[in-house]
C-alpha cells in the first residue's frame, strides 16, 4: 500500500516545520508528502525549500482564499493508493500512519476518522481540550456504533484515493469542507471507521477573538452542509444523532438566554446544576487528555458555552433564516507554542 500526506498550508512559517517533521519522522513512514503552498506571502516559501527532495511542494497560481481549494490543487498530485490529510499548523502522533495503514487494510473500509488534540496554550486551548475530549471520546464513539460518524477531521483524516476522486472530491460551496465531504462519504455508502490511537495535535484558536471567527466558520458550515445534504440520513440512528446536534442545540442555545429574562432564581438554580455537570466534565477532560490545566478554567469554560450559544444561534439566523450564504474563509492567527 502506497501512502500519501497532503498538506495545504498558506502563511504557516510558525507552524509548518514542526507540522512537515512529525509527517517526516513516522514509524511507518509516508510514501509521499505534497505541501501545497497557497501562494504564501511569508518566509513559507523558504522553509519549504530547505527541505528538498524530502517533500514535493506544489504552488497555486495564486492564493485561492479558501482551503477546500488548495486541498483540491494537490490532489491532483496524489499518486497514494490512501491519502492522510492534515493541515500546516498540526502535528501527526509518531505512529499515525501506521494506525492508518492498519485500518486500510480492511478493503470495506473508505475513510478513517482520527483523534484531534488541542496544543497546550492557555485558557482558550484549556477549555477547547474539555471539548475535544467529551465529543470524541462520548460523542463520536455514539456516532461510530450508529455508523454515522458525523465528520471526519479535516487535520486527521486517511482516504482511499480512487474513491475518494471518483465519488467525494473536494466542493467549495460550504465553510466546512472536512463536514461536506463526510456527508458525501455516507450519501455514497461508504464506509467510515473511527480510531482513537490515530492522534494529531493541532493548535486551536489562542484568543477570543480568533475563537469567535472560527466559531463562526464551524457554525456556518455545519448549517450549509445541513442545508446542502438534508436527505443524507436514512435511517433512525441517523436522523436522532442529526436532531441532538442541530434541533437540540437550537432549543439550548434559545434557553440559555431565554431562562436568565424569565426568572433570575431559576437561571441561578440551572447554573448551579450546570457548573456541577462541566465540572465533571472538565474533570473526565483532564484525566482522558492528561490536560489538568483544564480544572482551573471553569468559569471560563461556562463563559465560552454562552458564546458558543449565541454564535450558534447568530448563523442559524444568517444561514438558515436570510439564507445569507457567507463562505469568506478567516484564517486563524498562529502563535509560537
Amino acid at each position: 500500500m502506497k501512502i500519501s500526506i497532503l498538506i495545504p498550508c498558506y502563511n504557516e512559517e510558525l507552524t509548518i516545520k514542526r507540522c512537515i517533521n512529525s509527517c517526516l519522522y513516522q514509524t511507518r513512514p509516508a510514501d509521499e508528502i505534497i505541501v501545497v503552498d497557497d501562494s504564501s506571502s511569508d518566509s513559507t516559501p523558504d522553509i519549504l525549500k530547505k527541505y528538498g527532495d524530502k517533500i514535493k511542494v506544489v504552488k497555486t497560481l495564486k492564493n485561492t482564499g479558501n482551503k477546500s481549494y488548495a486541498q483540491e490543487f494537490g490532489l491532483k498530485f496524489i499518486t497514494g493508493d490512501v491519502f492522510i490529510t492534515t493541515d500546516g499548523d498540526t502535528m501527526l502522533s509518531k505512529s499515525f500512519v501506521e494506525i492508518m495503514e492498519k485500518e486500510m487494510a480492511d478493503r470495506n473500509i473508505s475513510a478513517v476518522a482520527g483523534y484531534v488534540k488541542s496544543l497546550k496554550f492557555n485558557w482558550i486551548t484549556a477549555c477547547r481540550a474539555i471539548d475535544y475530549a467529551v465529543g470524541q471520546n462520548i460523542d463520536k464513539l455514539a456516532q461510530a456504533y450508529l455508523n454515522f460518524v458525523f465528520v471526519i477531521p479535516g487535520a486527521a483524516g486517511a482516504f482511499r484515493t480512487e474513491i475518494f476522486r471518483k465519488e467525494i472530491s473536494f466542493s467549495h460551496d460550504t465553510l466546512a469542507e472536512d463536514l461536506d465531504f463526510t456527508y458525501r462519504f455516507h450519501k455514497t455508502k461508504n464506509k467510515i471507521k473511527y480510531n482513537r490511537q490515530a492522534i494529531c495535535y493541532t493548535q486551536d484558536p489562542s484568543s477570543l477573538k480568533t475563537y469567535i471567527n472560527q466559531m463562526r466558520r464551524w457554525f456556518a458550515g455545519g448549517w450549509q452542509c445541513f442545508i446542502k445534504h438534508f436527505g443524507v440520513p436514512d435511517s433512525p440512528g441517523m436522523a436522532l444523532e442529526l436532531s441532538f446536534i442541530y434541533i437540540e442545540g437550537l432549543v439550548y442555545s434559545f434557553v440559555m438566554f431565554l431562562v436568565p429574562l424569565l426568572n433570575l432564581y431559576l437561571t441561578a438554580y440551572l447554573l448551579v446544576i450546570y457548573s456541577f455537570i462541566v465540572l465533571l466534565l472538565a474533570g473526565y477532560g483532564s484525566v482522558k487528555e492528561k490536560r489538568y490545566d483544564t480544572l482551573k478554567y471553569l468559569p471560563a469554560y461556562i463563559f465560552l458555552k454562552y458564546v458558543n450559544a449565541y454564535v450558534f444561534l447568530e448563523q442559524f439566523v444568517k444561514e438558515v433564516v436570510f439564507r445569507r450564504r457567507n463562505l469568506s474563509w478567516v484564517k486563524p492567527e498562529r502563535v509560537n507554542m
